[in-house]
């Protein structure tokens, strides 16, 4: 089967580590056939002062030409030049407009705040229990639909259920199922792919996103997947992809769809 990886990231921001050879050098020895480098997108200094998120707006361009060196030295490999872009909603504070989008091969879209809260930040995960956990799961899912049917250059929605990170679910008078379906249909309305992360394994919650439920369900929805190990660490840049594979088959997927440089896209049959 064909191994492939479209979410990764390096030490170009506080949280990462590893440059972006290194990733490229580890797909390669680890026998991927597609990596996509796609660091965070940088934020604006009210929001990351330290870059310790995303990476800092001077390196923007040096990134995009280390991704091409490595393409270059590594032949072998077919090596995207991507980015994660946050979906802030309404407090989006970044001339978007004035950014040329189409140097990146493929775009992850990702909630990780709700009205600025860094919901899955482990040291401000207190506010959960202030807010409560079924506000915050309507909230998110509220901000992901957007998000999937906004004008932003998504090609991919990646970890769709990461609300669930630290084990903390909504209770039972959540619709959770309606919450799903909702995902789907704006997945499909938007026409954006989505991915099955296999990271969220290594957080709380001790399963990939998304869950097979809601993966069912953009299935369901005519939503193309794609595959990503979310690595932060050239190290684990495989980690998890055997078990992505084995979870896009249980929900009814029967191929992965792959964006090509370009922009362009293949589809790989599951075995």
């Amino acid at each position: 089967m064909e191994l492939i990886n479209t979410h990764t990231h390096t030490g170009l921001t506080g949280h990462g580590s590893g440059t972006v050879e290194e990733v490229v050098a580890a797909a390669e020895a680890a026998s991927i056939s597609t990596v996509a480098l796609t660091e965070h997108f940088p934020l604006s200094a009210d929001i990351d002062p330290t870059n310790y998120i995303s990476m800092p707006w001077d390196v923007l361009e040096d990134y995009c030409e280390q991704i091409e060196a490595a393409r270059a030295k590594h032949p072998g490999i077919q090596v995207l030049i991507g980015t994660e872009l946050d979906w802030l909603g309404a407090d989006e504070d970044r001339d978007l407009d004035a950014i040329d989008w189409e140097r990146f091969d493929i775009i992850l879209g990702s909630v990780h705040y709700l009205d600025l809260w860094p919901f899955d930040d482990p040291d401000q995960a207190d506010h959960w229990d202030e807010v409560g956990h079924d506000a915050i799961w309507e909230r998110y899912f509220d901000q992901f639909c957007e998000a999937c049917t906004s004008n932003m250059p998504y090609d991919v929605m990646a970890h769709p259920d990461l609300v669930k990170k630290f084990n903390k679910y909504p209770s039972s008078a959540f619709d959770i199922k309606r919450a799903y379906q909702r995902a789907a249909e704006a997945a499909a309305a938007g026409q954006r792919m989505i991915e099955v992360n296999t990271s969220g394994a290594t957080y709380a919650c001790k399963e990939l996103y998304p869950h097979i439920d809601l993966l069912t369900e953009f299935r369901k929805a005519g939503v193309p997947a794609t595959l990503g190990t979310d690595a932060h660490d050239p190290r684990f840049v495989d980690r998890g992809i055997e078990a992505g594979l084995k979870l896009l088959h249980e929900a009814g997927y029967r191929q992965i769809t792959v964006i090509q440089p370009g922009g362009d896209r293949r589809t790989i049959p599951l075995a």
